[in-house]
């Protein structure tokens, strides 16, 4: 449990930038994971290898194995409040599966730091078509200030949970609708999230393992 917070804590500033400026909440989660998932992907990877003769596809499964009992743990505790804890939920599962993919690129033995790293992670969530792409239209969000949305706060909430849904591949509104219900969410939100987590671990390792 002492991991799945640790991924849930967002850097300073993050949440803000979510808020002011939904639109982009993706490509803002993928720049901040970069900062932050970077170091701790390659002192994993490197202190695995160090105590472990593992090959790169079994510490890869041993990241997709972590990071989707997180996302149900962390899916499991937010479904308490449905509707009102909704959005915290979206913003962690992306937050969880970003780390996810630094992890699984690590393992591979790519630097978590070079700077495509953040625009594969949105290809991987079918954001973009290419990584060239994706970091082109990153570098651009970098150099520019926050494009604060219009709207009251329910508003950017509603804007933000359905751009965050898309990221995380949730297409319907129905599959959206379970997680309103308190309670129901409990159960509703830990597997979902579960299944989600284990399908990119699935994308993400074929990309970086070919």
């Amino acid at each position: 449990m002492a991991a799945t917070a640790s991924a849930r804590e967002l850097p300073p500033g993050l949440w803000d930038r979510l808020r002011l400026d939904p639109v982009r909440a993706p490509e803002h989660i993928a720049l901040a994971a970069g900062r932050t998932f970077a170091p701790q992907a390659e002192r994993w990877a490197a202190e695995k290898r160090s105590r472990f003769a593992v090959a790169p596809a079994e510490l890869a499964k041993m990241a997709k194995k972590r990071h989707a009992t997180m996302a149900r743990f962390e899916g499991a505790a937010t479904g308490v409040g449905g509707i009102v804890t909704m959005v915290p939920d979206l913003v962690a599962l992306a937050w969880i599966q970003a780390r996810l993919v630094f992890y699984v690129a690590a393992a591979y033995g790519y630097d978590p730091h070079d700077p495509m790293r953040p625009a594969e992670l949105l290809v991987l969530h079918d954001f973009y078509p290419d990584p060239q792409t994706a970091r082109r239209t990153l570098d651009g969000i970098g150099s520019t200030m926050v494009q604060a949305y219009i709207g009251s706060k329910l508003e950017r909430d509603e804007a933000l949970a359905m751009r965050l849904a898309k990221m995380l591949g949730i297409r319907s509104a129905r599959k959206l609708a379970g997680r309103f219900i308190p309670g129901v969410a409990v159960a509703f939100n830990a597997i979902g999230n579960e299944r989600r987590t284990r399908a990119l671990a699935d994308r993400a390792i074929r990309f970086y393992g070919g």
